[in-house]
């Protein structure tokens, strides 16, 4: 399937790893020009290469921590009128709420709730301009259904979703969408540190924290990057230009609910 959109360009924040990276090369593989973002300078200029390696678009890495003024400046600078935004950061470890502190509190807020929404203001009005915009906000299935030691995170990534559904009406008709990504277990180094903490939690190994985890969700396993980033680019596709202000799960069935 042509998604439309071959030739466009995208920013796609925190994409040196994970799921952002999933994202960045199914964009790329769809023929979208990619800044890729990473704090690491060796894993970002791998993924760059990677991407590179499995498409003809250019690939432009950017080292940066996302959440800075001074980061989101390299970004701009380097695609200062993107198409395509897709919001990624890392999120706040895991961690009982009873131990936040209040700058615990203040740095998951810029990094979950503050930071994409500065990136969207940067971004809008070029968009609206040329009739033409796709961002995407990787949250949590945690916004719909708590998972204790991400509260943070999940209030966050909540506030995010309420703050943007206005947004998003209010610029719908000039064919740029506002949508959100909620994976669930995704096999990434973040559910991997996960199991390290749910595995102390309750006095088991790790390898016994990872079944019980994937036997919750009715599809029997934890999704992949790769699949999460093909969701993703569908979001950005001229095809999905009626689709906005929605919350797209991507949790196996994990969230159980009939609406």
């Amino acid at each position: 399937m042509d998604l439309g959109i071959a030739g466009r360009n995208a920013i796609v924040c925190a994409s040196s790893r994970g799921l952002g990276k999933g994202c960045a090369m199914s964009l790329a593989q769809n023929g979208v020009n990619v800044v890729v973002n990473g704090r690491d300078e060796a894993v970002t200029m791998a993924t760059a290469d990677e991407i590179r390696a499995a498409s003809d678009v250019e690939v432009t890495p950017v080292l940066a921590d996302v959440s800075t003024k001074d980061g989101q400046a390299a970004l701009l600078a380097a695609c200062p009128k993107p198409d395509i935004l897709v919001n990624n950061n890392g999120g706040p470890p895991f961690r009982d709420f009873r131990d936040l502190t209040r700058e615990d509190m203040l740095e998951g807020v810029t990094m979950n709730f503050a930071t994409p929404i500065e990136l969207i203001q940067a971004v809008i009005d070029p968009m609206t301009a040329q009739g033409f915009g796709r961002i995407v906000n990787i949250t949590s299935v945690t916004v719909k259904r708590p998972v204790f030691g991400l509260d943070l995170s999940s209030g966050a990534r909540a506030g995010l979703t309420a703050f943007l559904a206005g947004v998003a009406r209010s610029v719908a008709q000039h064919n740029v969408t506002i949508n959100h990504i909620l994976p669930g277990y995704i096999d990434t180094d973040r559910l991997r540190g996960g199991l390290g903490y749910n595995a102390q939690q309750n006095n088991i190994s790790e390898a016994q924290a990872a079944e019980n985890l994937a036997n919750d969700v009715p599809a029997k396993r934890f999704g992949n990057p790769e699949e999460f980033g093909e969701a993703c680019a569908f979001l950005c596709s001229a095809q999905a230009g009626y689709i906005t202000g929605q919350n797209l799960l991507l949790d196996g069935g994990l969230f159980e609910s009939n609406f």
